[in-house]
């Protein structure tokens, strides 16, 4: 039982990084329709974002200019960061996927990928191929409950990941914002219509993804302080499973489903070989997608796709 519960808490930080990645994938495929594969590159870069904020911080407090704790240069960094990565994500969709939005979607998604690459490029072009190390600003306390080690940094990632989640839950269902959203999800060609502006709901999408992967990125990097400049690929492609496993435009099926995938992804490896994890953690989804093809909270109806 301590064995289970210590990887109860290991499977939550982990499915904390996917659940927010995977929430940025989820609002552009329902609303806009598009498979944004440079979402995973987004994460990286917002990771990337945050090591320069923080450290920007960091040498202001230094500077005896500003007197800052370092749970305060956190907060800072996580809230500077997120707005910074929102301008990457409007960039974008702006400059790669507004001009193909009447284009076949196996255009957009190519162009997604070849996004991704730009920005991995143009990372080591500015940086090197170097890993970095996400400076600690917070002291890791660790609190023995029971035989099970829980460090405060994973109670707050958790923490943190599940109130944005609520957060982008209630504005999606109680602003005027989210309700035009989700009437886009709901039928793409009636809504411009109704004189809802697309291309500033497609930026805003774009942009509230986007902060929330710079958020992940931010979390990682306290939880795992190396930073790599391919790192988003694979969260990027996992995160965007765990999106189409919740079901296409809701919140809570997307935060769901990245942690039953962190979930899975430990606990199978707490029982089989590593080497067998992704194997088998797929294979389980590949069956529940089998059984409910539209996801957890995926409906039925989906408007007419513009292939």
């Amino acid at each position: 039982m301590v064995i289970f519960l210590q990887n109860l808490v290991n499977a939550l930080q982990w499915g904390s990084f996917y659940a927010l990645i995977a929430l940025g994938y989820s609002m552009v495929y329902s609303i806009l329709m598009l498979f944004n594969f440079a979402h995973g590159d987004i994460f990286m870069v917002g990771s990337y974002i945050g090591f320069g904020v923080s450290m920007g911080l960091i040498a202001l407090a230094s500077s005896g200019l500003v007197a800052m704790p370092n749970w305060l240069i956190l907060v800072l960094t996580i809230l500077f960061s997120m707005f910074l990565t929102s301008f990457v994500g409007m960039i974008v969709e702006r400059v790669g996927y507004r001009p193909l939005r009447d284009a076949p979607r196996a255009s957009a998604a190519i162009t997604g990928l070849m996004i991704g690459i730009i920005l991995e490029t143009g990372n080591l072009a500015l940086l090197g191929a170097r890993r970095v190390s996400f400076p600690s600003l917070i002291e890791t306390t660790t609190y023995d409950v029971s035989g099970v080690f829980v460090t405060n940094k994973k109670i707050m990632i958790v923490v943190v990941s599940l109130l944005l989640a609520f957060a982008l839950h209630q504005f999606v269902r109680r602003t005027r914002w989210g309700m035009a959203m989700r009437a886009m999800a709901f039928d793409f060609a009636v809504v411009p219509l109704m004189g809802v502006p697309v291309n500033t709901m497609a930026a805003l999408t774009f942009a509230i993804g986007s902060a929330l992967a710079a958020a992940a990125g931010i979390l990682f990097g306290v939880a795992y302080p190396v930073l790599d400049p391919y790192m988003g690929i694979l969260f990027g492609w996992k995160a965007f499973v765990a999106a189409i496993l919740g079901g296409r435009g809701s919140v809570m099926g997307a935060t769901l489903a990245g942690f039953l995938l962190g979930f899975t992804e430990i606990f199978v490896a707490m029982i089989f070989p590593s080497t067998l994890r992704d194997l088998i953690a797929y294979s389980i989804i590949l069956l529940i997608l089998t059984v409910r093809p539209h996801g957890f909270f995926g409906e039925p109806y989906s408007a007419r796709l513009r292939l």
